[in-house]
């Protein structure tokens, strides 16, 4: 089996994956602010790192995996007050829609969950090391904030040009740019604005900023050296250029051996946005018609550090590669388990390829272009008839699904479909072959396709 490499977003280059305890993998991917609906492009990321979990459970790794739900900040104090709610209540409610499209993705559950405000106490015994190493300092009004000039080390992952910046003083929003550089908040005090959302800190009433809530809940759960963290590449600065300086601040060893970062989508060739009315949600994809499967598909078929430009006709065509996997699983499944042989070369050279294109960074694409040769040449192999020995199809297929993660194709048989179909078998048992096509050609108007088999009768939705 081929060995698995990665491109590091630290050394920008593609490097052999080497967790600190192999095969134990210990991984962190920063999740979703619960403010509002996550959208497709936030999407593209979750899937990402879903796909790279998978991945490494191929290569024979353990993945222990956390993913936070960002439940204070500014943008969920802002809206639990504009929704006049707790900021509990407030945020529930998002993350239950987004486990709901995690589902509808078949994105797989992390062993670990945590909500920032489950964690407060933890930030704060963070905060309160790094104050007294003097790498953070609190100011006149209870807040207390992270010293960059203490750390020559700040902006080794985003290759920050400091002497080409004029810092400012102290930054106290979550969210800044670049040209903002300067000492950023670890922890917020007490304003009004933010009603009855604060916590007791040795500073003061307050609450923690964003960047160290990561820091706090990735030690806590997963120890001081991650093998991996991922994300969008749009966390890269200044989010995760802060959690390495917050995290190897107050531990002096390195936070994480290796950082994955997803390219933007764009939309018709787009940014996503309110304004342009192209800012789509899973729940938008679905209203038009398409499945999560199709969606995820779309998502992940181009390689991760690419953008991707999602259309509607990227979409259909994604619909159509699904179909020619559902017929291929449909043909094979009506096939008895002697058609079968485990050690097929064929088989063998298609899981070798399959491999060693996930083994090149995630190569997806590639490994795409494999399986559909596969299913080609397998196609080929069962039209020559009965005796003809094919690959372990099931067993095969159960080995690249665990990576792809798209599951099988679930069709509704209405009920008018189903007594249709019953008729037809029953006109077969009796050997009235002329009802027998008639109800066959009724079922094909009306989309519906007859198959038989030694296993019986299949109808399959065209």
């Amino acid at each position: 089996m081929s060995d698995l490499s990665l491109y590091n977003s630290l050394t920008r280059q593609v490097e052999p994956f080497a967790p600190r305890q192999a095969p134990r993998v210990r991984m962190y991917a920063c999740g979703p602010t619960v403010y509002n609906y996550a959208h497709i492009g936030n999407f593209r990321s979750f899937l990402y790192g879903d796909l790279l979990r998978r991945a490494l459970r191929h290569f024979g790794f353990e993945v222990e995996s956390v993913m936070n739900f960002t439940d204070v900040d500014d943008k969920t104090i802002r809206g639990a007050r504009e929704a006049q709610l707790p900021l509990g209540q407030f945020t529930q409610k998002f993350i239950d829609e987004f486990q709901r499209d995690m589902a509808t993705l078949h994105i797989e559950k992390q062993t670990h969950q945590p909500r920032a405000t489950d964690y407060i106490p933890q930030m704060v015994a963070l905060i309160a090391k790094l104050v007294a190493k003097g790498l953070a300092y609190p100011s006149g009004d209870g807040s207390v904030y992270f010293r960059v000039a203490a750390l020559p080390a700040y902006g080794k992952l985003s290759r920050l040009d400091k002497e080409g910046l004029k810092p400012g003083a102290r930054v106290a929003q979550d969210e800044y740019q670049k040209e903002t550089y300067g000492d950023f908040v670890l922890w917020k005090a007490r304003v009004a604005e933010d009603g009855d959302v604060h916590w007791d800190s040795p500073w003061g009433p307050g609450r923690p900023g964003w960047h160290i809530e990561c820091s706090a809940m990735a030690m806590d759960l997963l120890g001081e050296e991650l093998d991996l963290h991922c994300a969008g590449i749009d966390l890269l600065f200044p989010h995760h250029e802060n959690e390495i300086a917050q995290s190897e601040g107050a531990t002096g060893k390195t936070f994480s051996r290796c950082w994955g970062h997803c390219a933007h989508l764009m939309v018709d060739g787009q940014k996503m946005s309110k304004s342009l009315g192209n800012l789509y949600t899973v729940r938008d994809v679905l209203a038009q018609g398409y499945t999560g499967r199709e969606l995820r598909y779309t998502l992940l078929r181009t390689h991760y550090r690419a953008t991707l430009n999602f259309t509607w006709e990227g979409l259909a065509a994604s619909r159509n590669a699904l179909g020619r996997i559902d017929n291929w699983i449909s043909r094979w499944k009506a096939l008895p388990a002697s058609a079968f042989q485990p050690d097929h070369e064929v088989g063998t050279a298609l899981l070798a390829k399959f491999t060693a294109a996930l083994a090149d960074d995630l190569n997806l694409s590639g490994a795409l272009g494999h399986l559909f040769d596969f299913i080609h040449e397998t196609n080929r192999l069962a039209d020559q008839g009965e005796g003809t020995q094919l690959p372990d199809l099931p067993a095969i297929w159960s080995q690249i699904d665990g990576v792809l993660g798209l599951g099988e194709k679930t069709v509704t048989i209405p009920p008018e479909i189903e007594a249709l179909a019953a008729a037809r078998a029953a006109a077969r048992a009796a050997k009235d072959w002329k009802k027998s096509d008639a109800l066959r050609q009724q079922l094909d108007q009306l989309g519906w396709t007859v198959r038989d088999s030694a296993k019986g009768q299949e109808v399959v939705k065209k």
